[in-house]
């Protein structure tokens, strides 16, 4: 038989997506592939990326990578969620928790139960229910723990980090097994003239790299998915308004609280991300609705701390490429697409990439049928996020500046206006299985966002002999008494992951 492996991988481009890749791929062929990074210090990263979701953990977990050892060495803090602060109208905040929204007490769902004593004048918010958000606001922290039967299981949390720190690590991690970095710029890429499959790469100096299996993680440019392959892209600036970001470092203003705030403002909003030794502040916003020097000024006058270096202008353009996976080509990271910020996922979209890459891996024969998958996957990822973001953006009741006046009569895609239907119905959410944002994530921000729905749930008010109230009032107490037992973020770390 005929061997036809896949010999060698180029990944052009490092950063974040491009030495989670070679550390992923490292894992996954156990050294029987030879991985080369193509890394140009020339060029640099975006590194402003400092937040994720909970499924990086299994990232790491799958690595084998000590917890402690990679927040200390990321200067990491723990995320518990995200505050929305000024979205939904001017004065109001919420939280998206991770993890669930109460313990479940019966058959029909908390929230439909917390829907009827809303009715009835329980002016408690749902989010204090969310066992995630009680210990967030108290500055709490620690890893869940216990039994289906205890409130410490119902959470989940994620981290910040130093997204150029992160690099670093998992740059050591891959090296140590195999991965080869060069350092150089690519100048030239050369096509097969049978089939178009990309043969090699040529750097600056003269240095020409050949491989069976090219993946890009080049950033916006996408100098081999687009520059070279002229594979598309898919634009929804129609639907998500912002297409510029500012991003400046800052001293801490607080002790780092272990959630990520998210403010809106007339023309976008501001991120702030707790890490160890600083800030993270940007600025997302919309280019027709403000100029940059404005937006910087505002970013700048919002800082808690001072300033840690020049602010970083970044443009982009909201959408996918109509193909992430082309012919030996595979496109992470930026290169594959770009999501804005608002909601953690561009970390997630390159490790489910990689994940959907190790369970369709090629041979060098490159069976369509497993980029067609991989496509049909990252599409459906892609779109689904997407109307979660949009979310954010459309329900709003705000009318004090252009931007929200026109997210709010904006149209939007139908999956996304299915999901409100049916919530404004009866409370109801529809999640698909593999979304990447689940049930109480859309509850969170459904809720959040002042989606109110017409009635509960019909069946709420058959069940007769399930005490509610009682209920609903137990787990507020029970919540808030294990929460004033953990230790203070700071503790935790203190204890555990301080980085030296």
């Amino acid at each position: 038989m005929t061997d036809r492996r896949i010999r060698r991988i180029v990944i052009v481009g490092g950063g974040t997506a491009g030495w989670m890749a070679a550390a992923a791929l490292a894992r996954g062929l156990q050294g029987n592939c030879r991985i080369d990074v193509v890394e140009s210090d020339e060029i640099g990263t975006i590194g402003v990326g400092e937040a994720t979701l909970p499924p990086i953990k299994l990232f790491n977990q799958t690595l084998g990578i000590d917890e402690n050892a990679f927040v200390a060495a990321t200067q990491g803090t723990f995320k518990l969620g995200i505050e929305f602060v000024d979205w939904s109208s001017l004065g109001h905040r919420y939280f998206h928790p991770f993890g669930q929204i109460g313990m479940p007490f019966d058959a029909v769902p908390l929230h439909q139960y917390w829907l009827r004593e809303r009715a009835r004048g329980d002016t408690t918010p749902l989010q204090d229910y969310a066992y995630a958000w009680v210990a967030a606001r108290k500055g709490r922290f620690e890893r869940p723990s216990g039994g289906r039967q205890h409130v410490q299981s119902t959470f989940d949390y994620a981290y910040h980090f130093d997204a150029a720190l992160y690099a670093r690590f998992l740059r050591g991690y891959a090296e140590q097994r195999g991965v080869v970095r060069t350092e150089g710029k690519v100048v030239d890429v050369t096509l097969r003239g049978d089939d178009g499959f990309i043969e090699s790469v040529t750097l600056a100096g003269g240095a020409v790299l050949e491989a069976d299996l090219f993946i890009d993680c080049s950033g916006f440019r996408g100098l081999l998915i687009e520059g070279s392959l002229k594979t598309g892209y898919e634009s929804w600036e129609q639907w998500l308004p912002c297409d510029r970001a500012v991003a400046v470092p800052s001293a801490h203003g607080e002790a780092p609280v272990p959630y990520t705030r998210a403010t809106a403002h007339a023309a976008g909003w501001q991120w702030r991300i707790p890490l160890q030794h600083r800030m993270g502040n940007g600025l997302v916003y919309g280019s027709r609705y403000i100029g940059d020097d404005e937006a910087t000024a505002l970013l700048l006058s919002k800082l808690e701390g001072e300033a840690l270096a020049e602010p970083r202008l970044l443009r982009f353009v909201t959408g996918r490429r109509r193909l992430a996976w082309n012919r030996n080509c595979v496109a992470l990271g930026l290169a594959a697409g770009f999501m804005e910020p608002l909601e953690s996922t561009s970390i997630h979209l390159v490790q489910s990439s990689l994940s959907r890459l190790l369970a369709l891996f090629p041979d060098r024969d490159f069976d369509p049928l497993a980029a067609r998958e991989f496509n049909r996957l990252t599409h459906a990822e892609h779109e689904r996020i997407r109307d979660f973001l949009i979310l954010h953006y459309h329900a709003t009741t705000r009318d004090d500046a252009p931007l929200w006046r026109d997210c709010r009569a904006m149209a939007i895609p139908d999956t996304l206006q299915y999901k409100l239907d049916q919530f404004r119905s009866c409370g109801r959410t529809v999640a698909e299985p593999l979304e990447l944002f689940q049930n109480p994530n859309w509850l969170a921000v459904m809720i959040g966002q002042e989606v109110w729905p017409a009635r509960y749930d019909p069946l709420v008010d058959l069940r007769t002999a399930v005490d509610a109230p009682s209920r609903l009032a137990e787990l507020r107490q029970v919540m808030e008494q294990v929460a004033l037992a953990m230790p203070t973020q700071a503790e935790y770390i203190d204890r555990h992951c301080r980085a030296r």
